[in-house]
């Protein structure tokens, strides 16, 4: 849970936070008229398919009727006047922007009354509501962190809950709700839209509009949402540490660096960071599962090219692995699969102390990597779940676990000086980049635009950044799909994993071998706020979209 220290909004004496608020904030021009901002009502583009023979329409009937899965389109300035009680909530973990966000809906939806939620959707439930003031989003716009609100992980989804919303909602005369948050999140404000959709004695409903954030990238839309806000500034904050480790290494001549980055699902963070900085070696995780590459063959690449460099007075490097990739080894989700029904069969296990637990599952698991993997870790394979029932990936140390195999092998050839890092929280709560402080205000505004507009079941999109932005929203119905969970089918907003006919990711794979054997790093320092290269894109968007390097202001 994080609950964080809700409206913390006086700052410390530090000069860049002291200047960040009066950087300007960047609308797209299809909110700006000759009196200032303006909200924007949208006209019916493209449907969506799901392509899944009307199963999410009948989960979900009321907003797909409202939608029928039309993408919209800004279509000029909304004229209407109406004040509205709108409701506003971070969910899920941090990710740089998200005041930037409060600020575009403030903007948005001037002359009506904008509540912020404590502590994300545990305070939607209990009705934690405080009004959002000007004073407050002047402090925090261009800031990082999500410590105006607070922000925690709570599922809206039993009746129970579903039927304390609604209450809520009714003696807080609220009329719209924006969920800020990432795929799961955005699920849940389908949840909520269908649940709250005609819940007034008139017969009219709460709108609920979602906005897209995650550091790990991987909430995306070909042609309507390139990337959600927090990725820009995670990956430039990784980059910089990453870089500096990159300058290192043949400054001290002895080291080897195993780094472990933030991306359970997808890689998009450590493809960025790899195109950044150009590491020894970078493992990209969707490309070790298509090719079904086993634990042996990572260890022996690295230790490879341990020896190769060795042998040409190298003895440094730096290795890249996402957080999630031991998930992605065919022979390790085999044995995690194991394990689990070892879980479910007998749980008697629960009670034990950690060396007799393992004992329990050396006893019962027959999958023969188990034996052969060292204590630590599999005194983390076999660790209690979390709440929603899944394996805590992140805290399993991965690039130790790769550093010692790789010590291991190369041990009597050469002598390995590891040093192993994961840098994850450290990406999530920087001040934003001028790219994700651009894109996350312009989220809000489209989503303030978006209730003003009377929509439901939508989530706010932003895109052709490399023209100015355009203002676009994506019915949430038409971006879901059935998943296994918890033994059962649900409805969900998949991830989108990084694609190995990606041009991203093909321009990787064209220079690794480069970077392999030969000190090719980029140090590209920290993000800038001023100057030339300050309204820099990430690099897997330029690539993958054929923009120029810049957003364009």
């Amino acid at each position: 849970m994080e609950v964080g220290n809700p409206v913390s909004v006086m700052r410390s004496t530090a000069l860049l936070e002291q200047h960040l608020p009066k950087l300007p904030l960047l609308p797209c021009a299809s909110f700006v008229s000759s009196t200032g901002i303006r909200p924007v009502i949208f006209k019916h583009e493209a449907q969506l398919n799901t392509g899944d023979d009307g199963a999410v329409a009948r989960q979900f009937p009321k907003i797909t009727a409202a939608s029928w899965r039309h993408v919209l389109k800004a279509d000029g300035f909304n004229e209407a006047s109406q004040a509205m009680r709108v409701a506003v909530l971070f969910s899920g973990g941090p990710a740089s922007g998200g005041h930037n966000v409060i600020v575009g809906l403030k903007h948005a939806l001037a002359g009506s009354t904008l509540l912020g939620v404590r502590c994300g959707p545990k305070g939607l439930l209990a009705g934690d509501f405080f009004e959002i003031t000007d004073e407050q989003v002047e402090h925090v716009r261009n800031i990082g962190g999500f410590d105006l609100l607070g922000t925690d992980r709570t599922k809206i989804k039993s009746d129970e809950q579903v039927a304390t919303l609604r209450k809520v909602c009714l003696e807080h005369k609220l009329d719209a709700i924006v969920v800020i948050g990432g795929d799961d999140s955005n699920t849940n404000a389908a949840v909520l839209a269908e649940a709250l959709f005609n819940i007034k004695p008139d017969g009219t409903g709460v709108q609920v509009i979602g906005v897209p954030k995650t550091m790990d990238g991987d909430v995306q839309q070909d042609g309507l949402l390139p990337l959600p806000f927090g990725f820009s500034t995670a990956t430039r904050i990784y980059a910089e540490l990453v870089g500096n480790i990159l300058q290192d290494t043949p400054s001290s001549g002895k080291y080897w660096h195993f780094i472990k980055l933030m991306g359970r699902t997808a890689s998009h963070v450590a493809l960025e960071v790899a195109l950044q900085t150009h590491p020894t070696i970078t493992f990209i995780s969707e490309e070790v599962r298509e090719q079904r590459r086993s634990l042996q063959s990572i260890i022996d690449e690295i230790a490879d090219a341990v020896l190769d460099r060795a042998s040409r007075g190298m003895h440094h490097g730096v290795v890249v692995v996402p957080e999630g990739l031991l998930e992605f080894i065919p022979e390790v989700s085999d044995l995690i699969a194991e394990i689990e029904r070892v879980m479910v069969a007998d749980g008697s296990y629960a009670g034990l102390d950690r060396h007799h637990r393992r004992e329990f599952f050396i006893s019962r698991v027959q999958h023969l990597l188990f034996g052969q993997l060292p204590h630590y870790i599999q005194d983390m394979l076999i660790a209690d779940r979390d709440s929603h029932g899944n394996l805590e990936v992140s805290q399993i140390p991965t690039e130790r676990l790769i550093a010692d195999m790789v010590a291991a092998r190369v041990d009597g050839k050469v002598k390995l000086l590891p040093q192993t890092h994961f840098f994850g929280y450290e990406g999530r709560c920087g001040a934003p980049t001028r790219f994700d402080a651009m894109l996350s205000y312009n989220l809000g505004l489209v989503a303030g635009s978006l209730v003003l507009d009377g929509r439901t079941g939508y989530m706010a999109g932003f895109t052709n950044y490399d023209e100015g932005g355009s203002p676009v929203a994506i019915p949430l119905v038409g971006i879901m799909g059935a998943e296994r969970r918890n033994g059962k089918d649900e409805f969900v907003i998949s991830k989108r994993l990084v694609q190995l006919d990606d041009p991203a990711f093909l321009y990787f794979a064209q220079h690794r071998d480069e970077w392999k054997r030969d000190d090719a790093f980029a140090s590209p320092g920290p993000r800038q706020f001023w100057g030339p290269t300050a309204y820099e894109m990430p690099l897997t968007v330029v690539i993958n979209h054929g923009y120029g390097g810049f957003f364009r202001v």
